[in-house]
């Protein structure tokens, strides 16, 4: 038997006009892991809520690889993280998730990104984030997504902008021993839907549904 029949996530295809999102295979995740250790970001900042690339080049391209493994160790229908590979033109660019707790009472889904540091600013972070709202609002019948990101990052803050989300609050976190301000945002299906605009085909699902808590795809 192949590996999608042991494990059908590994037939779950995301396609947009310029992307495709999967499960990556030994050499994507390599190559993903590559991206990781030649940067993400200025380091002179730090947009994550796990510091995970205050690190060596090899350490950073080492936790890739780990929380890749462990969403596959760890997934369960009543909690699971999606963590699919960003393709452009058959090359890896970076890295999109999608991931919930119960969300067959919930409906609810959160998104997690980050893109090599060379694909920045090509309007990759948001195609590959409609891309997985679609896969949420439209096959699995979500009623809301969640995103945040510090108020000085202003990339994450136009996507989420761009596909229609509102702000729902404020947290404080501690980023490198100093307080940082966490908006929190809040997209609903109503406004996903005012504000979607990119072509999302998605193939391979219905093998996948019971993992992700749901019996049956929703009617939309």
């Amino acid at each position: 038997m192949s590996l999608p029949s042991h494990w059908p996530l590994f037939g779950l295809r995301l396609r947009t006009p310029g992307l495709e999102l999967r499960l990556p295979d030994p050499d994507d995740l390599a190559a993903l892991a590559d991206l990781a250790a030649a940067g993400i970001h200025d380091p002179a900042v730090q947009p994550f809520v796990v510091p995970w690339t205050d690190a060596e080049p090899a350490e950073r391209a080492r936790r890739v690889l780990r929380w890749h493994w462990r969403g596959w160790a760890d997934w369960a229908p009543e909690a699971w993280a999606l963590n699919l590979v960003v393709f452009r033109d058959g090359r890896v660019v970076g890295t999109q998730t999608v991931s919930a707790t119960e969300f067959a009472i919930r409906a609810e889904v959160a998104t997690g990104s980050w893109l090599g540091r060379a694909h920045h600013g090509q309007g990759i972070g948001t195609e590959m984030r409609a891309a997985v709202l679609d896969l949420a609002f439209a096959h699995l019948g979500a009623h809301a997504a969640l995103s945040g990101a510090f108020e000085d990052n202003a990339a994450s803050y136009g996507v989420s902008r761009t596909l229609g989300y509102e702000h729902d609050g404020i947290d404080t976190r501690s980023v490198r021993g100093e307080p940082a301000v966490m908006r929190r945002l809040r997209l609903t299906r109503a406004r996903w839907e005012a504000h979607r605009r990119v072509p999302v085909e998605v193939s391979g699902l219905a093998p996948c549904l019971a993992m992700f808590g749901i019996e049956s795809p929703p009617e939309m």
